[in-house]
This record gives C-alpha cells, structure tokens and sequence, in this order.
C-alpha cells in the first residue's frame, strides 16, 4: 500500500512538472518538397525519444495521418461544434503519436462564434498535459497565403527543397508573412539534398538575401538527404526509423528531434496551450479575408 502511494505521488509530480508543450509550424512555400512525410517522421523520432507528440494537421489530401496508413473522418470542426466529441476527432497513428485533423476548422477560426471560441478553448487546452511537443503541418491554402498557426507557434521551420522554384516560393512565403505580419524569425530546414554542403549553400543564400532586405532572421535547422530508404518507408507507409534506422534520413530525423527539443526560446518562456488558442483566435480575426474586406 505504501508503495503504491508512492509510485502515485511520483506519477503526480511528473505531471504537474510537465513543462508546456512546445509548439511548431512546418511551412512551404509550395508543394513537392516533402513537408508531410518530415512531419510524420519527425514525430516518430520524438516519439521514440519519449515524447508524446500531438500533430495539428491542416492538409486534406496527402497528410501526416495518411504516411502512417491511417484515415481520417472527422475534423476539429467537428469538436467545435460540439458535433463529435475530441476523442473521436483524433487519430492515434502510433505509439506516442497523435493527429488532429484541423483542416476546415482552420480557415473559420477568424469567424467563430463565442460558443464554439469557447469550446475550441475547452478542447485544445484539455490536451495540454497530454502533449510534450505539438507540430503543426500548415496547409499552403489558407486564403491569405499563411496559416494563423503559424504566426501563433512559437517557432516556424520553412521547409525547401532543392529547386528553384521551391527557393523562390519560399522566399516570397518569408517575405510576405514578414511584411504583411510583422514576423521576423524563421527557421530553415533544407529537405531532399544530396549533401551537407548543398544543405548550407540554399540556406546561405536565402538567409543573405533576407537579412540584405531587412525582412528576418532566419536560422539554419538542419537537413534530410535525399535517401531511397525513406522513398521505400512512405511507400509503406511507415517511419523511415522504424524499417530502415541506419539509413541518412533516420539519422537525420533523430537529430533534427533532438535539436528541436533544446531549440532556445526566441522571447519569453513558451506558453501553454491556452494561451497559443487566445493568441490564434485573435490572429485569425486579424487575417481573415472576409473580417478584411468586408
């Protein structure tokens, strides 16, 4: 009997010491460069650190609960509704892995009522001692180019692959939510290269051009190879660390999840959830396109 109350003050420790779960957007500036499939594996990784990992996924074709062979049929609307309670919402892809579907719920959050603001609060908070780290795969088809997730995050990782077009895409992506939302910190994660080298030289130019026309700082995250392992895994729907760990792109997921857990913070100490739903909730009355133009 003593022993059990013991394991249960330890248990209760551990989660009242529980630090507010980190949070993350994965941006682009255009597709093919592979966000999804990082977002998927990257959560493996922390999951196998030991992390519990919630996905916000704003995609409906080609999502992160898709890569782990999952599907999903009801969206955080849904739950704002009060039409589907959260359980039934998320997707439990894999051990220490959830996703919520958020995809038509983002692009009404700027014109929620009170009640369903209220219950968006209540459902998202209820999470917070669930999550130790939230990552968010932002859709590229918000109507005003750029997700409120993103801008309420407190980090956002734009992701780019090594073509021109996904080079230019991104820079105007910066650029736009830089100028237009007065963000001014990115960090850069450099996807399907073929070296370290190629790596440093797409992030050294996009970085210098941004710092010459005083739009933001961005920071260098890291880089995935481009590997033939992690072509097979998708394909099967499965973490690249699971089937292949030693191949370039597992090791490359473990690092970047390291990395990301000890990333210093860019101001104040991270919020929790509740205060990231209060500062979405106001972003997306700012940027909604009819709250706009109307």
């Amino acid at each position: 009997m003593v022993e059990a109350h013991r394991d249960q003050a330890a248990g209760l420790r551990r989660l009242f010491s529980r630090k507010p779960p980190r949070i993350v957007t994965f941006a682009a500036g255009s597709v093919g460069v592979g966000k999804s499939i990082l977002v998927a594996n990257l959560a493996a990784a922390l999951a196998r650190q030991g992390k519990e990992v919630l996905v916000l996924d704003e995609n409906t074709k080609k999502n992160v609960a898709s890569c782990f062979g999952a599907l999903a049929r009801h969206d955080l609307l849904h739950v704002i509704n009060r039409e589907r309670a959260l359980s039934e919402a998320i997707l439990t892809v894999a051990p220490g892995i959830r996703v919520l579907p958020a995809a038509r719920a983002v692009t009404k959050l700027g014109r929620l009522s009170l009640a369903q603001q209220e219950s968006f609060l209540e459902s998202i908070t209820g999470m917070e001692r669930q999550a130790d780290v939230i990552l968010v795969d932002a859709s590229l088809d918000h109507p005003l180019g750029f997700s409120p997730l993103g801008l309420a995050a407190h980090d956002t990782v734009v992701v780019i692959s090594p073509t021109g077009s996904s080079i230019t895409d991104a820079y105007a992506l910066i650029k736009k939510v830089s100028l237009g939302y007065a963000r001014k910190n990115f960090r850069i994660l450099v996807n399907k290269v073929r070296s370290l080298d190629e790596a440093k030289s797409i992030y050294g130019n996009i970085s210098k051009l941004a710092r010459s026309r005083g739009l933001a700082r961005l920071e260098y995250t890291g880089y995935v190879l481009l590997d033939e392992c992690l072509r097979q895994a998708s394909h099967l729907s499965q973490p690249v660390d699971g089937l292949f760990p030693d191949s370039p792109a597992a090791r490359a997921y473990r690092t970047i999840a390291s990395d990301l857990l000890t990333w210093p913070s860019s101001g104040e100490e991270p919020g929790g959830l509740e205060e990231f739903v209060q500062q979405l909730l106001h972003l997306s009355k700012q940027i909604d396109p009819i709250a706009i133009y109307a």
